[in-house]
């Protein structure tokens, strides 16, 4: 696939190859889900203990909401920038990549937001949509207004959305799997849902729907969790001299699946956090760290698997709780982490750290 196109002053010729058009897309959503995630990883939790006194920041945590809910239009402007295009394209293909995701619900003539919307599907459509703007949009010229938004909106939009029944199911197909690891003896599930959770995260699949479609709740959610806290400290620790702080910080307090294009590009930076999952995994079990399935997904993001965990345990906030919380949830992930990216880059050379380099 080679794309040639021209753009005005402000916009520089290019070749578009397939491998740059993939990681594009990449790259876009890494960079969409960070930034309309993180907001509600700070905030969320914090705002939610302060609700009760002063009633007036419920408007913070709803716009929090709306922010998961615009996930679509955010990917897809930004995979638009990553192509170069024209703010007119790059507008365009996020409002039908929003569409498409299936965020946006109608029923009885009102328009409902719901959720983030399915990754796969965002991706899909956008990446249809950028075929249609290289291919066309330097053709239409000073046309480019009155017939790009119209027919990424009513064609590739509507068509992606049409789709997302379809993809969807590949979630609920991936939740089938997850539900039979729960029937397995706790030590073997802890592991296998710590290790399945951690690739999921780094996934276009939507950890936290897999999670309350099984219902995963207690030591499973707990597993889950800790996963995914492998994921985050893991990608953030072996790429900490190659991305900058603030990239390397959301890869936990954000969420690990802006990691997506790195694990895509090279797979074998999955080693070193697989190992860790695992470990974590047994912790997991030994310390009887449980969750909900509301709570599964997040990992240490907002610290929403930590609190979750302290709130079931037995005496609640209680010293040994918070520092059992803070050993498995943070101080192991971290130790663990720096071993193998020890035993990883250095002692056994799979990986090294510019594998972990990612383009924000």
């Amino acid at each position: 696939m080679l794309f040639y196109f021209e753009k005005g002053a402000n916009y520089m010729n290019r070749n578009v190859d397939l491998r740059t058009f993939v990681m594009n897309i990449l790259n876009g959503v890494a960079t969409g889900i960070v930034v309309v995630l993180i907001p509600g990883a700070l905030l969320s939790e914090l705002f939610k203990a302060l609700v009760g006194v002063l009633p007036q920041l419920t408007i913070v945590l709803n716009a929090l909401n709306m922010s998961n809910s615009l996930m679509g239009v955010v990917c897809g402007i930004s995979i638009g920038m990553r192509f170069g295009f024209t703010p007119i394209e790059s507008f365009s293909l996020g409002l039908a990549t929003h569409l498409a995701s299936g965020s946006v619900l109608f029923k009885n003539g009102t328009m409902i937001m719901n959720g983030t919307g399915d990754i796969i599907n965002m991706m899909i459509t956008a990446a249809i949509g950028s075929c249609v703007i290289l291919l066309i949009g330097d053709k239409l010229k000073s046309f480019s207004l009155l017939v790009i938004p119209p027919v990424l909106l009513a064609i590739i939009g509507v068509s992606g959305l049409l789709l997302y029944p379809y993809v969807s199911q590949i979630t609920a197909f991936i939740g089938v799997g997850v539900k039979q690891l729960t029937a397995l003896q706790p030590a073997l599930m802890s592991v296998l849902l710590a290790e399945v959770f951690a690739l999921l995260i780094l996934s276009p699949i939507t950890t936290v729907g897999i999670a309350l479609a099984v219902s995963l709740s207690g030591l499973g959610s707990g597993a889950a969790n800790l996963g995914i806290c492998a994921a985050g400290f893991g990608y953030a620790i072996m790429g900490w001299k190659v991305n900058s702080r603030g990239t390397s910080l959301a890869m936990f307090m954000g969420s690990p699946k802006m990691a997506l294009p790195i694990v895509m590009r090279n797979f074998k930076t999955f080693i070193p956090i697989a190992a860790n999952a695992a470990i974590l995994g047994l912790l997991g079990y030994f310390f009887n760290i449980k969750g909900t399935p509301m709570s599964a997904g997040f990992g240490i993001s907002g610290l929403v698997g930590p609190l979750n965990h302290i709130n079931l345990a037995a005496e609640g906030w209680s010293v040994t709780n918070v520092v059992v919380a803070l050993l498995v949830f943070i101080i192991a992930p971290i130790f663990l982490a720096l071993l193998f990216k020890y035993v990883f880059t250095t002692v056994i050379p799979l990986v090294n750290e510019e594998d972990y380099q990612l383009d924000m």
